[in-house]
């Protein structure tokens, strides 16, 4: 699939692209912030928009004034202003600035952002199935989807693209856009793309007939060992609740009796695959979520309706402060019910429901018509002031400074707004969901000199040039050989201190030291993935996060809570959220 990794993971128009590492959480960007916004889709299957949304004839009546005024000011501006202005753009902008004096989740977008946003949550796209990298603006082919149409055509892994159809990609700066642009067409239509392959000095050129490629949201689905299954959700798609439940029941027969839930960094997505993945684990007819509107149109009862997979046996559900919406509604269930053991840290709080309304020019307003709370009547939205969206989005960056990713106790929940699970164990609403037992965030590896690493893509190109140059010998290991055996070399390493100080960056020995280790992870799973994500069913990642999670603190410890999770089902588990570490 058309997918650019030098980017950061679900930003707003990025078209639900996803990065194949573990990217440093130095500080949190306003698109990181924005990601549940964008996301937030949590009213399924479709809503009438007609008379009776807009409150009827007489509402209408009451906004005509305004929208008289507003027809006025634009036809002026439009005859008489001094210089040509393009009233579209002013007509975006006038909305966008309306939105902002409501909640931080109510949106405007136009025409091409809605499709990117749209695409992040469909089952997938047309296109010719590789994943590029740009770098030094050169697009290269980082993997071909196995198969889909590129590899059916032939194009490898490192290949550098430098011409699709007509149009250019080399020489100037190269983006995202332009490439999407290129690569992606209507299903059954040609594409030429011209490629320079390593070691050859004249390009060839391929013709590729475009097809659907599928999208996934399940990353990875494995056994850790006899009993412990892992499976990470990335977010809330139309094929979510499908792939959850294959890979769930793919778990159970290999011998699962225990399960570790990875929503961390999910920004949500679909209510209804939230409340169904829910409902696998929640038995008889509880309830799962409830909204409440300004009156009762939208008002709405969700409760377990199945006999689900998964009724008995420990589960550890992992969130952080980057899981949203649906995700704190999967939580949210599940810690109400005393079902899981919620770790991790404090999640985003997203608990306004948004309704999409396409408009007639293909543009979508994302409309706040209900709050959703949990089954003890929690909210989950964090305080917000309306119209001032800015201190909203600043809320992630106060939590570091306050030391909450670190420290347990800096965990401020309103002592107002207690609430009280089934088992009558206590939990707060009022800013996301806390989890039961903390798990601080582990920096020790974060340096400025992966910064720059990571900035210059250094991590990345050295080890997709490691895959290609050990390829044939890899490719005959099965996986546990590989992980056994294959180990990033002093010498590979200075390899690539070398690369990066010829790129410009300067070399830090104490930083280096530090971040070493990460950095040797990172590239024997990204060579994993490389060799072995094409065995896998259903776009999963399962040896590039089995590799991870080997140096992944927050995942080793959840591993070791499954006698607490044992004792929550059991019902002697009665300790108040946060325990400590």
């Amino acid at each position: 699939m058309e997918r650019d990794h030098n980017i950061d993971s679900e930003s707003a128009g990025q078209k639900g692209i996803r990065p194949a590492y573990e990217k440093p959480q130095i500080q949190n960007s306003k698109a990181t912030v924005r990601l549940p916004m964008l996301l937030g889709i949590t009213m399924a299957g479709g809503m009438l928009i007609g008379a009776t949304f807009f409150g009827g004839a007489k509402s209408l009546n009451n906004i005509g004034r305004g929208i008289a005024k507003y027809r006025e000011i634009l036809q002026l501006i439009e005859n008489n202003y001094v210089d040509t202005v393009n009233t579209d753009d002013l007509v975006d902008y006038s909305i966008e600035k309306m939105l902002q004096k409501l909640d931080p989740h109510t949106a405007y977008m136009n025409p091409q952002d809605a499709v990117a946003a749209r695409s992040q949550l469909e089952g997938g796209f047309d296109g010719i199935g590789v994943e590029f990298n740009i770098y030094k603006d050169t697009v290269y082919v980082v993997t071909p989807m196995s198969g889909g149409p590129s590899e059916m055509a032939g194009i490898l892994s490192g290949d550098k693209i430098i011409k699709v159809d007509d149009t250019p990609l080399v020489g100037g700066k190269i983006e995202n856009t332009m490439v999407f642009k290129a690569l992606r067409g209507k299903k059954g239509t040609p594409v030429r793309m011209t490629i320079l392959r390593k070691g050859e000095k004249e390009p060839k050129v391929f013709t590729v007939t475009r097809d659907r490629i599928p999208t996934y949201s399940v990353d990875a689905a494995y056994m850790v060992d006899a009993k412990t299954g892992y499976i990470k959700v990335n977010r809330f798609s139309e094929t979510t609740y499908d792939e959850f439940k294959t890979a769930l029941a793919s778990l159970k027969a290999k011998g699962m009796t225990q399960l570790l839930m990875d929503l961390r960094n999910n920004p949500g997505g679909y209510m209804d695959r939230a409340t169904s993945i829910a409902d696998e684990f929640i038995s008889g007819d509880k309830m799962l979520v409830y909204t409440d509107g300004k009156d009762n149109r939208y008002d709405r009862q969700t409760h377990a309706r199945i006999v689900g997979q998964f009724e008995e046996g420990p589960l550890v559900v992992l969130v952080d402060e980057g899981s949203a919406s649906a995700s704190e509604i999967v939580a949210g269930a599940l810690q109400d019910h005393d079902r899981a053991l919620i770790a991790g840290r404090r999640s985003f709080g997203k608990g306004l429901v948004q309704m999409p309304i396409q408009l007639s020019d293909g543009s979508e307003l994302r409309l706040t018509i209900s709050r959703y709370y949990t089954p003890s009547g929690r909210s989950i939205q964090k305080p917000y002031i309306m119209g001032q969206e800015g201190d909203y989005e600043k809320d992630l960056e106060q939590r570091s400074k306050r030391g909450e990713y670190y420290i347990a106790d800096s965990i401020k929940n309103n002592p107002k707004l207690k609430f009280k699970t089934d088992a009558g164990r206590v939990v707060y609403g009022g800013g996301g969901i806390t989890p039961d037992y903390f798990i601080p965030r582990d920096s020790s590896w974060q340096t400025p000199y992966l910064i720059k690493l990571y900035g210059k893509n250094i991590i990345r190109e050295f080890a997709m040039e490691y895959t290609n140059d050990n390829r044939a010998k890899l490719e005959k290991m099965s996986f546990a050989d590989f992980d056994r055996t294959v180990t990033i070399s002093d010498e590979q390493m200075s390899r690539l201190v070398k690369a990066a100080t010829a790129d410009g960056i300067k070399f830090n020995e104490k930083e280096y030291n530090r971040s070493q280790n990460y950095i040797r992870t990172q590239i024997k799973a990204l060579v994993a993935r490389s060799i072995f994500q094409k065995k896998n069913k259903g776009g999963q990642n399962n040896e590039f996060f089995q590799v991870v999670g080997e140096s992944d603190d927050t995942y080793q410890k959840a591993l070791k809570l499954f006698d607490r999770a044992g004792k929550l089902e059991s019902g002697t588990y009665t300790y108040n959220a946060p325990e400590r570490k």
